[in-house]
C-alpha cells in the first residue's frame, strides 16, 4: 500500500542531484561492468590459434570486436568459420563493420543499426541501375 501511496502522493521526489549520478569513479564503473559481464574486447589476432581466445571471451557473455587485418586472407577465413561456429552454439551474431573488423556478440547483447560501406553502395546503385529499364 505504501508503493501506491507514494506513486500518487502530490509530495515532490527528492530528486538526486545529477553531478552525484555522473559521479563514478573509474573502479567503480569497471567493477560494476565485472558483476555485469557487459565488457567490449578488441581484438587483433595475428594467427589462427587465437580464434579460441575469441571464442572464450564470447562464451563469457564479452562482446568482441575482430581486426583480421594482420593475419592472411585464409587465415582469415578459417576464424570466421570457427567464430560463426562458436556463435551458432551460444546464439550470438557476427557483423561485419568494416573492412576485416567485425563485431561478434553474445545473445546477451542487442546489436541495432546497419553500418554501410561506401564501395557496396556504389554497387548497390549500378545493380539497381541495371534491373531498371529506362
Amino acid at each position: 500500500m505504501g508503493f501506491f501511496k507514494k506513486l500518487f502522493s502530490d509530495e515532490p521526489d527528492k530528486k538526486m542531484d545529477e553531478d552525484e549520478f555522473y559521479n563514478v569513479t573509474t573502479e567503480e564503473a569497471l567493477e560494476e561492468a565485472d558483476k555485469s559481464g557487459s565488457k567490449m574486447i578488441l581484438m587483433e589476432p595475428r594467427a589462427y590459434s587465437e580464434s579460441q581466445q575469441i571464442a572464450d571471451h564470447l562464451k563469457n557473455r564479452n562482446s568482441v570486436v575482430v581486426n583480421l587485418k594482420r593475419v592472411t586472407s585464409d587465415q582469415a577465413k578459417r576464424i570466421i568459420d570457427f567464430l560463426t561456429g562458436t556463435l551458432y552454439a551460444i546464439g550470438g551474431d557476427l557483423e561485419n563493420i568494416g573492412g576485416g573488423i567485425y563485431l561478434c556478440t553474445p545473445k546477451n547483447v542487442s546489436v541495432q543499426g546497419k553500418i554501410t560501406d561506401e564501395e557496396g553502395k556504389g554497387k548497390e546503385k549500378e545493380k539497381l541501375e541495371d534491373e531498371i529499364d529506362w
